[in-house]
């Protein structure tokens, strides 16, 4: 099967296995796993931070910085749409009685900053007291525009907040706009980053920050449940990942963009504008279903992302022939 459901399907190369089998190990709760230690150093330093904590999914790193950036009856505003709002099953409410402020994003993935100032709670004890800013870099394949986080920096600093960036897909952000991720991290005071998403790890997640903030998150990873023990046997392929599979998140654009100009070939369905790896498609409701099974009969999965628009993710198990037979099959496709 051709899987474009996601970039989290992927699965570790030869080369990422070999690194994983021959990874040191110790225990990463009692003094530390070496592995562990080099990826999180080698994180910190290409984010340009002090820090970085080894966790064992974004879900968690995300909450982790939710939980360390505010406390119980605490607010953070973050997008409508954002991950660690809508796909993150309420974890900073369940298990932090934290309470979210989401506003609408632009198209573009933004958030207006007139429509952020105007949701900062006033100090005032009827109110939840507004701690945190939440971004997400890249939101649904798009890229933050580059002047975007100084000027949400600014507006956090102004009204004593801090700043978190899910940048789960901040890799392929750094290859579509040509900066370094440093350049596009520097003004945020977390950033989660994912390992098992376009960089093709198994597992795990990085946060990372200031020492002393990490120093705190390592306490709340630890109440998660995610203090592992010989835990460098999948921070190796992380570790493998960072080194090796950055670069070449180029294919994987360059496979998206193909596949959206074969589809407009193809279908007069709307095709939004590809920026990173994923396709989204505006399919007639009433074909959705059908368009799915065919598909699936064919040897190509893809998700419904609504009712009315499916998203197609190229990643690393995905190469410009797959493309091609992807084209292939939905050509065939009785509209």
């Amino acid at each position: 099967m051709i899987d474009l459901r996601s970039d989290t399907v992927t699965r570790p190369t030869p080369a990422m296995r070999n690194a994983m089998a021959e990874a040191e190990v110790g225990d990463d709760v009692f003094d530390g796993d070496p592995t562990v230690v080099r990826l999180e150093q080698h994180a910190a330093e290409r984010f340009g931070k002090e820090a970085a904590l080894f966790a064992p999914s974004s879900t968690q790193s995300n909450l982790i910085a939710l939980l360390t950036h505010c406390g119980r009856g605490d607010e953070y505003i973050v997008g409508q749409e954002a991950h660690n709002y809508l796909f993150e099953g309420g974890g900073g409410a369940a298990l932090g009685g934290l309470q979210p402020q989401p506003i609408h994003q632009e198209d573009d993935g933004t958030l207006d900053f007139g429509k952020v100032a105007s949701l900062i709670k006033p100090d005032d004890f009827h109110f939840a007291r507004t701690r945190l800013l939440s971004l997400e870099n890249t939101t649904w394949g798009k890229v933050l525009p580059a002047s975007y986080l100084p000027k949400a920096k600014a507006l956090a600093d102004a009204h004593g907040l801090s700043l978190h960036l899910d940048g789960a897909r901040i890799f392929n952000a750094s290859v579509a706009s040509d900066a370094e991720v440093k350049t596009l991290t520097s003004e945020a005071d977390s950033i989660s980053v994912c390992l098992s998403k376009g960089l093709g790890a198994p597992v795990g997640s990085l946060l990372i920050g200031s020492a002393d903030f990490i120093r705190e998150g390592k306490r709340w990873r630890k109440m998660l449940g995610g203090g592992m023990r010989q835990s460098g046997i999948i921070a190796a392929a992380g570790l493998y990942a960072l080194e090796n599979h950055v670069e070449r998140l180029a294919e994987d654009h360059e496979n998206a963009h193909s596949l959206a100009d074969g589809l407009k070939q193809i279908f007069d369905w709307e095709i939004e504008p590809v920026q990173t790896n994923m396709v989204f498609v505006s399919v007639p409701p009433q074909k959705m279903q059908d368009l799915v099974s065919h598909c699936k009969q064919n040897g190509l999965l893809v998700g419904g992302y609504s009712p009315e628009k499916i998203r197609l993710v190229t990643h690393l198990d995905i190469s410009a022939e797959d493309i091609e037979t992807v084209l292939g099959v939905f050509q065939s496709f009785d509209t």
